[in-house]
C-alpha cells in the first residue's frame, strides 16, 4: 500500500510542476488559481511522501518520488508545452524508470 501512496505522492509532484507552467502563461485571476492549485498539490504530494516514509526506506523512497516527479514532469512538458522530444533525452528518461524500477524491486 505504501509504493501506492508514494506513486501517488509522485503524481502530485508532477501536478505542481504543470501548475507553475501553466501559471507562467497567464496573469491576473488565472495565474493566482494555476499558484494555488500548486500550493494544494506540493502539500499533498509532501504529506504523501512522508506517510510512504514510514515503512519504505527513506533514501529509496525519495529517490522514486523523485524520478516519479522528474519523468512525469519532462513528458508533460513534451506533450503539454510542446517542449522538444529529442533520442537522447528520451534515452535518459528511459534509464531513469528503469532505475526507479530496479529501486523498487531491491528494497523488498
Amino acid at each position: 500500500m505504501n509504493w501506492i501512496i508514494l506513486i501517488v505522492a509522485g503524481i502530485f509532484e508532477v501536478a505542481f510542476t504543470f501548475c507553475l507552467g501553466k501559471a507562467k502563461g497567464v496573469s491576473g485571476m488565472p495565474m493566482y488559481m494555476w499558484y494555488l492549485a500548486f500550493l494544494v498539490s506540493i502539500v499533498v504530494s509532501m504529506v504523501l511522501l512522508i506517510k510512504a516514509t514510514h515503512s519504505l526506506p527513506l533514501g529509496t523512497a525519495y529517490a522514486v518520488w523523485t524520478g516519479i516527479g522528474a519523468v512525469g514532469t519532462v513528458l508533460v512538458g513534451i506533450f503539454v508545452f510542446k517542449e522538444p522530444a529529442s533520442f537522447w533525452r528520451l534515452f535518459f528518461i528511459t534509464t531513469l524508470i528503469a532505475s526507479v524500477v530496479g529501486l523498487k524491486f531491491v528494497s523488498e
